[in-house]
Formats: C-alpha cells, structure tokens, sequence
C-alpha cells in the first residue's frame, strides 16, 4: 500500500465522526500520483488551476468530484462549465453570472454549485469578497434570475502563520458570516451547508471551528514541485 494511500485512509480516520469532507489539493501533482488517491478510494479532488485541471480531467476517471478552489477569471469559465462540480472561489456578481451563463450554453442538468469566497486574512495577495458584498450579491435580481447555479455554502483561506489565536479568530469570522447568509437568506435551504476551510496546516483547528471541507495538499501528496 502506498504512502498515499495511507494519508488518505488517515485523514477518512480522523473525519469518520464529523460532517466534514476532505478535498484532496492535487495543484503540480501528477495524474499517477492523483490515481493513487483514487485507487485508494477517494473521490473528492480540488484544483487550482482551469489549465491544470482540465488536462487532469480528461486523464482521470470521470467519476471524480472535482472543485475549483483557486482563484477563477471570467475568461476561464467556458472549460471547466461542463463537468466542474463545484466551483469554491465565487468573489463577484460578475463571476457567478458567468458561471451561469457558460452551464447553461452546456445545457446542465445539474447545476454548479457555487461557495462565496470570503477575505478573511491579513493577507492583500488572498482574493474574496467582503460580507457587505455577498449581501448584496444574495439581494440582485440578476442573482435571483440564474437557474444554472446553486450557493452551497463559504469558503475561506486563512492567514499564513502559525499564530493559532489568529487562525481561530479568521475562521470564527467566516463562520459568523455563513451563519449570518444562512438565517437571512437560506434558512429553509437545505443545500446551504459548507464551510470549506482549513489546509495541511491548519485543518484541525478550522475542524474544531466548524469546517465541513478541509482542502489538504501536501498532507496527503507530499511537497509540490513547482518546477514542473
């Protein structure tokens, strides 16, 4: 049994009792690397990049669950639309309008499922939007009128330190946020129940705050090679 396979098993061990899932990071990683994950029986696979996953995609069985989580131009939307499963980095109106448009064009019987990213770090290179800007988002009518998309939750990146005081504070602040959008606008909304956050660094903490997607990387595959 690979290595990679046992920090999969290893991380299904630490999540059995919570409602959290893991996102399997697969960003510079190879195709034989990644099917060594999913022969070890994962399904869950997150990408940041569209060129990335794209290649990846068509190289891999298509019965992986795939998620965006890097950040998503306009621009890009038309190559993933068509089997992208969930799409985690929604930081502007404009963004999730595409996104509608370009599953519609492919005529999806399913819609895409959208998490609002939300800025919760420190850190001015961390893309996402302020809550006063997913509020107003949720009250468009342009919103309103796509049929394409599903809201299922937040998404944040938390500061880069090892200050565990700071990390707590950042992922309390985007769980205040998503309990804040879920009593306003989706509190009979079942489907409305993520909160991705938490990395190989910091997944237990975010665990403990309420994280139900921990996006691990090199926790799972090793350190990147970004060489390559």
């Amino acid at each position: 049994m690979s290595l990679i396979a046992d920090n999969i098993r290893y991380f299904d061990e630490q999540l059995k009792d919570t409602p959290a899932r893991l996102v399997a990071v697969t960003k510079t990683h190879p195709v034989e690397t990644i099917k060594e994950a999913y022969d070890a029986g994962h399904r869950l696979f997150g990408e940041n990049k569209v060129q990335e996953l794209v290649e990846k995609y068509e190289l891999l069985p298509h019965d992986i669950e795939w998620h965006l989580i890097g950040h998503l131009q306009t621009n890009k939307v038309k190559y993933i639309a068509g089997f992208i499963n969930t799409i985690q980095s929604v930081d502007s109106l404009k963004l999730l309008a595409e996104i509608n448009k370009r599953a519609e064009q492919r005529n999806r019987t399913m819609p895409i499922n959208c998490l609002l990213q939300f800025s919760i770090a420190d850190e001015e290179t961390k893309h996402g939007m302020a809550y006063e800007e997913a509020v107003a988002l949720l009250q468009s009518e342009e919103y309103r009128n796509m049929h394409y998309i599903r809201i299922t939750g937040v998404m944040g990146i938390a500061t880069n330190t090892e200050d565990q005081e700071k990390l707590r504070q950042e992922f309390r602040q985007l769980r205040s946020y998503f309990e804040q959008l879920k009593e306003t606008f989706f509190f009979a909304n079942p489907d409305f129940k993520e909160i991705s956050m938490g990395m190989t660094s910091d997944w237990q903490l975010a665990l403990k705050e309420g994280s139900t997607m921990i996006r691990v990387g090199s926790g799972i595959f090793g350190s990147r090679n970004y060489n390559k």
